[in-house]
Order: structure tokens, then sequence, then C-alpha cells
């Protein structure tokens, strides 16, 4: 063989030993203003290159005022906001013979207690841990908030993406009758898909650390319609949200690596399609952030690589 065609022959091997993957492509967007609702226009290229459209509408009430008081997490108001529950709280239950000092700073942890009883003494600090950690998790709750721990032992603040997706459900609903005159309900996969490929065509915005960012720059579902761009947590909580309106019963896990997010859906993988397995259930993962138009199975090679690894953490939805 001449040198020649030998090097020729060698970078064609080369080239087929990589996937090349399309990049996605939102061809149109629009919104319109109605009466009471707003409507939506798309068109994208899926994956088989093929042109998809869609048109829905949303409620007015449904776009500004289903996460009216979701915002960036911020410590400092958190801390007074669950000082003043706890202050509240045992001022309507306190114990007799203990004076509780509650501070101008506003702080659980400046909390003095003063008694002669020490067994009363005690009793009152129990009580006022457990209503620290009841006025914490609730005050988590109603703002869409929940704490996590990172595959490496990192803890934080972020938004309870789960929460958010269930309580976008029923917003959503209006397109599933669109989406179903595409695609059957009894196959999941092209349901999937066809999910995955319009969200993967919308724009792309980096994702702020989700450990320092307190939920600065997240995109709950609708706003992510609004705006017409999300970071990959918002993009998952879309998906997820839209998938649960299509297929109420299927099982899913949202799975979360360092700065980027994706979905596993359970149902049996195919061939070499890239899987996790949580408490006995098999997820089939998939990529909703794009811009690369991967369909149900396939990773990113740095996702595929965090899941090899371990280091990931999931929430089952």
């Amino acid at each position: 063989m001449k040198k020649g065609l030998f090097n020729y022959t060698i970078i064609i091997h080369l080239l087929c030993c990589f996937t090349f993957n399309a990049v996605a492509e939102q061809l149109h967007f629009s919104k319109k203003k109605l009466a009471d609702s707003y409507q939506f226009n798309y068109q994208w290229l899926d994956h088989q290159n093929t042109q998809q459209t869609i048109s829905f509408t949303l409620s007015k009430d449904a776009l500004f005022n289903r996460f009216r008081n979701f915002r960036a997490y911020k410590p400092e108001f958190a801390k007074k906001a669950i000082f003043q529950a706890i202050k509240k709280q045992w001022q309507q239950s306190p114990i007799d013979d203990i004076q509780v000092n509650f501070p101008q700073s506003k702080a659980y942890n400046n909390i003095s207690i003063v008694g002669n009883d020490p067994q009363k003494v005690q009793q009152a600090y129990d009580k006022l841990n457990q209503l620290n950690k009841k006025c914490t998790a609730t005050y988590l709750t109603e703002t869409y908030y929940q704490t996590f721990t990172t595959h490496d032992q990192i803890t934080g603040i972020k938004p309870d993406h789960v929460v958010i997706a269930n309580a976008s459900v029923a917003d959503l609903k209006i397109i599933k009758p669109l989406i179903l005159e595409k695609v059957s309900i009894k196959n999941i996969r092209k349901v999937t898909n066809y999910v995955l490929a319009f969200i993967q065509s919308i724009p792309y915005s980096p994702l702020v650390s989700r450990v320092s960012s307190s939920g600065a720059g997240f995109n709950t579902p609708l706003k992510l319609l609004w705006e017409n761009q999300g970071d990959c947590d918002s993009k998952v909580t879309l998906t997820a949200s839209l998938l649960r309106a299509l297929m109420p019963r299927i099982a899913m896990v949202l799975v979360f690596v360092d700065q980027h997010a994706f979905i596993g859906i359970a149902i049996p993988p195919i061939g070499e399609e890239i899987t996790i397995e949580e408490n006995g259930v098999i997820f089939v993962l998939a990529e909703p952030t794009g811009p690369a138009l991967l369909p149900l199975g396939e990773l990113a090679p740095s996702s595929e690589q965090a899941i090899y690894n371990g280091h990931y953490m999931t929430q089952r939805y």
C-alpha cells in the first residue's frame, strides 16, 4: 500500500470511531398576546432532521402567578424568616419559668435561654432545636427549595426540581393532545424523543454553580418557555414536567452531576443505551439540555463519564 493511501485509510478508520451528533436547531419561536393568554409557536429539527412544529396557548395566570414567590435563595433573608417563625411558635407555647431572649440580630444561634431548673432549660433547648428544624423545613417547602448533598459530600440549597415539575404539570397538560397527534402514547420512546428534541432546540444558558448559586439563573418550566432559554437544571425540570403530563404513571429520576443535569426513564434499555439503577429500577438516561441532538439512551461523553465514575446524585420523580 502506498504511504498516502495508508494515511488516508487510517484517517477514515479514526473518523469512524467517533459519533457525530447533529446540533439542535430552533427554526422559529414566537409568542402572541391574546385576551387572557399567550400563544407560543415553535419550529425545530428533530433527531431525524425532520422539521417539527407546535403551537399552544398558556394562560397569563399560569405564566405569571404560578411561581410568583419563587426567587433566588438568600441565606440572610431565610435566616430572618425562620427566626421570626421560631419566635412566633415559641410565644404561642412557651415553657413555664423559662425566659428565652430573642436578640435583634434575628439569628437562631444567638437565642439564649435563662432558667433556674436545669431540666427545664434543657427541655427548652430541645424544643427550640425542634422548632428550628420544623421552621427551616417549612420555609424551604414554601419557597420551593431543598437541601442537598453532592456526590463528594458538599451540602447546599437548591430548587426542589421535582416539586416544581409536579406543580407545573397541570399547566402543561394543554400540550398533551397536540403531541399525541404526532406520536403515539403507546410508544414511550417516540414520545420521549419528541420532547427531548423540542427542549434540546430551545436556546441554552449556562448553569451557575448549583452549590453556590442558590437558584440564581434557574427558570421554572413556564418561565423557561416564556424566555425561550434555560440552563440544564431548568431544562431537565421542564422535561420532567412535560413527560409527566404525557405519561402520568411512568417512573422517572432526575440526575445531577457537577454543572449538569439529565433525566432517566424507567423503561427496558435497548443495546448499549446508558442506564443507572435505583432501588432495583433501571432508568434509561437522556440529555434534555442540547445543543447536541441526543436521543433517549445517549449522553454527552462528560455525562457518561460522570455516571460510570458514580459522580452523581438523583431525585426520584
